[in-house]
């Protein structure tokens, strides 16, 4: 069968396509069919030995996949062959097959495609932990989103709408905000052309944002921190920029808010 091969640490462009053996069911594992993987920013760094994860090579890329149930080992009673299924696996899901534990596998409902499947577990997942379970946002509540056109982001609006929160986004360009738009956000920051700290505080009329939601990190972490309100909370979801940010700790003290 075929697979995405990673056989050195270096780019993904030095990725190869290649044939190799293809999966036997052992008890309690599930063969899968792979229709579709969700590509997110963790396969970029996996693939460089810059992730927190380190796979013995060669393995694959693409940590989220949905597919139909090939075959499944002895022990296996929730799942059938023909089952639509999907599963975060970490890595290794760039193959056309992969044997998966039973338990990591969820059934597709039929009014969702594969590809859709492939990409919920990671960006929905996360926005789903850091807004009701780490933030407990409430209704009313303001979230600002950083990054908020890319994959998590907008899982975040989403969810954060669902919730009942005023939905800030913020993103680097009027067509990336127009899609925010579209996804229900209710106030727009151009973070390129506008000042962070300003609209935020003036979009809260001075009060200041209650949850801040950051996958990018670099400059902006600051000077959103800066825009958090009295008791705010301000999650630390990722470095899409590149730039882990040094944060001064007196501004938490100030604010007395919480960095999660």
């Amino acid at each position: 069968m075929k697979a995405v091969i990673c056989d050195h640490w270096a780019p993904y462009t030095d990725l190869k396509i290649t044939d190799i053996e293809p999966p036997t069911a052992k008890p309690g594992q599930v063969i899968i069919d792979i229709k579709a993987i969700g590509l997110n920013f963790f396969d970029t760094l996996i693939v460089e030995n810059r992730y927190q994860i380190t796979p013995d090579l060669p393995f694959s890329p693409g940590g989220e996949i949905a597919g139909i149930v090939k075959e499944v080992g002895d022990h296996v009673i929730a799942f059938s062959p023909g089952d639509r299924v999907m599963a975060y696996v970490g890595y290794n899901g760039a193959r056309e097959q992969l044997s998966v534990p039973a338990g990591k596998i969820t059934p597709i409902p039929d009014n969702i495609s594969f590809e859709s499947a492939a990409g919920l577990s990671i960006t929905y997942g996360t926005s789903l932990h850091a807004l009701r379970d780490r933030a407990s946002i409430r209704p009313r509540e303001t979230l600002a989103v950083l990054g908020a056109s890319g994959g998590v982001g907008q899982s975040a609006i989403e969810i954060g709408k669902v919730l009942g929160a005023r939905v800030i986004a913020c993103a680097s360009s009027d067509e990336k905000l127009a899609t925010c738009k579209q996804l229900g956000a209710d106030e727009l920051v151009n973070y390129q052309t506008q000042d962070l700290k300003t609209e935020l505080k003036r979009l809260t009329g001075g009060k200041g944002v209650d949850v801040i939601y950051d996958p990018v990190g670099g400059d902006l972490s600051e000077q959103a921190l800066r825009a958090t309100a009295w008791n705010g909370r301000f999650l630390v979801i990722g470095f899409a920029s590149g730039t882990i940010p040094k944060i001064p700790l007196n501004l938490t003290l100030l604010k007395g808010c919480q960095i999660i």
